[in-house]
């Protein structure tokens, strides 16, 4: 981490598990998130098991506490992850500056590695995954199709390989396009859906691994990102990585 940091920093009302894994002097945070914590809440009732437990803003998409001398303090969030999801999320601490990096992500300008676990057997070690899908929003649930307009691509490779009656692969996955649920769906739809997907995933498969090893996630995790961004003339760089969880190891191991 940078040695300087910005005074919202200091101590921000970190949710369950959360840890604040990477920083720049111009207030650039990354956060490690664990699976079943929300990137934001949705209601008030939610704040207890977010990234942040204290109030968020929908509209300028930012957290909202108090600081020891009463006041207000806010961090933008610059992207999200499914709450099953683990691993590196952004944050910023100037509407400005989140504006910009925002910009990046819109202009398919920031890198990203995820890492899942998947059932199945993939037919090659590496290949590049483009798809058209269809993404709606019905009362609130975010539900994405692989029939649709909206282009997708992601980079598909295989670090291991767990042959057996249900073989298993680790793999690494560095999307192109950022759609909602777009690594997961990509996966199902060449039958290799990531385990414990509960919503494009296979459930039979999903209730016997847990019942076998007692590993109750999505395995899915965000594993780096990197951003490039302008301010004040100046060029700077960021980059933030998650290890991969104890869970998945296990997984590969049971």
């Amino acid at each position: 981490m940078s040695a300087t940091t910005p005074a919202f920093l200091n101590n921000p009302p970190l949710g369950r598990g959360v840890v604040l894994i990477a920083r720049d002097e111009n207030g650039v945070a990354a956060f490690d998130k664990p699976a079943g914590v929300l990137s934001h809440p949705n209601t008030q009732q939610d704040e207890a098991r977010a990234l942040l437990t204290c109030r968020y803003d929908p509209q300028r998409e930012c957290f909202v506490w108090r600081g020891e001398d009463g006041a207000a303090i806010r961090l933008w969030l610059l992207n999200r992850l499914d709450s099953g999801t683990s691993g590196v999320i952004l944050t910023a601490g100037d509407e400005n500056l989140a504006r910009t990096i925002k910009g990046q992500f819109a202009r398919r300008k920031v890198q990203k590695v995820y890492q899942a676990l998947v059932f199945g057997t993939p037919r090659a070690n590496r290949e590049i995954w483009r798809d058209r899908f269809a993404v709606e929003k019905r009362g609130g649930i975010i539900r994405t199709g692989p029939e649709g307009n909206i282009p997708v691509e992601a980079h598909f490779s295989v670090l291991r390989r767990k042959p057996g009656l249900v073989p298993l692969a680790l793999v690494q996955l560095d999307p192109k396009t950022g759609r909602s649920h777009q690594l997961r769906v990509q996966c199902a739809r060449r039958g290799l859906p990531v385990i414990g997907d509960q919503t494009y995933g296979n459930f039979g498969l999903n209730r016997e691994f847990a019942r076998r090893t007692g590993l109750k996630r999505l395995f899915l995790h965000s594993l780096e990102t990197s951003i490039s961004y302008e301010l004040a003339g100046r060029s700077f760089s960021f980059k933030a990585s998650s290890p991969l969880p104890g869970e998945f190891a296990a997984a590969l191991e049971s």
